[in-house]
């Protein structure tokens, strides 16, 4: 028997570039241009949607700037508790990629997961963090230190990957492991060097831990730092490596798929990794340093 999920995604440009504004200016505008697009899921019946990574402004970590510390806020906070009333309006799960402080000098890079009743569920928090050339995020970002959580929401088990963590299979087990049906990876990304692997490394995440996933990417380009193009090209994928869906590399828009869950079972029932697998042979890439 078929058990369906609308999953959806926003990629959306950021619509002020302006330094000379102040931080909280710049970051309602790009919170007041995904209303509409979070509006529009609701009536088309999405279930779950993700929004993308810092989906609340620009993408500032080319600056290595402290004024924009001035966009960080607790989770829960004003932010995510503004979209409560959206998810209970909807009946929709939210997954909500902000820029968290926990305490002054202590900030992460976060996804708050809201259920379909408006209540808050928990968080992720981003745990690689990349440090290189237009990415200078260890200098807004503290790694991670809440593991893989997966959230029980009230259409399924989500999972949540932010950005970077893409680049790392041991964390896309884990969360495998955690019992998760649907991974969502919010992302920030720009054309050029990794962008081959967009569209090669999530799906052999889906791949190897049998679940689906849904990852999404900005568009547009970024002034002041112009560090390259945000491809969008948001997409989900399934369990066997097929896309549902895909969006346009240049184009503010919501991606939405229908996935069967009942999918999961079938793969996992022919492709046995995780009765195969032997962790006590893996202790070494757990215990040896670089």
């Amino acid at each position: 028997m078929a058990r369906i999920v609308k999953g959806g995604l926003i990629q959306c440009s950021n619509p002020v570039n302006d330094e000379s504004l102040a931080v909280a200016e710049i970051q309602k505008a790009a919170f007041d241009k995904h209303l509409p697009f979070i509006d529009q899921a609701g009536k088309e019946g999405v279930q779950i949607l993700c929004l993308q990574e810092i989906f609340n402004g620009p993408y500032f970590c080319p600056s290595q700037d402290a004024r924009w510390y001035d966009a960080a806020e607790p989770v829960p906070g004003p932010t995510v508790e503004s979209l409560m009333p959206y998810a209970r309006k909807y009946e929709m799960v939210l997954i909500i990629p902000v820029y968290e402080r926990e305490q002054a000098g202590v900030y992460y890079n976060t996804a708050a997961v809201i259920d379909a009743d408006g209540t808050y569920l928990g968080k992720y928090r981003k745990n690689h963090i990349p440090h290189t050339s237009g990415f200078w995020e260890k200098f807004f970002f503290k790694p991670g230190n809440l593991g893989y959580p997966v959230f029980q929401t009230r259409y399924a088990k989500v999972g949540v990957y932010i950005c970077y963590d893409r680049h790392f299979p041991e964390g896309a087990r884990l969360l495998g492991l955690n019992g998760a049906e649907i991974v969502f990876n919010p992302s920030a990304t720009v054309a050029g060097l990794s962008q081959y692997l967009w569209k090669l490394e999530q799906p052999a995440h889906a791949v190897a831990n049998g679940f689906f996933m849904g990852c999404s990417n900005r568009v547009g380009n970024e002034a002041p730092w112009s560090i390259g193009k945000f491809y969008g090209s948001s997409y989900f994928v399934d369990p066997r490596g097929s896309f549902l869906a895909e969006g346009t590399e240049d184009r503010d828009e919501l991606v939405t798929a229908e996935m069967d869950l009942e999918v999961i079972e079938e793969v996992r029932r022919t492709w046995q990794f995780y009765r195969d697998r032997r962790p006590e042979t893996y202790r070494d890439m757990a215990e040896l340093l670089p």
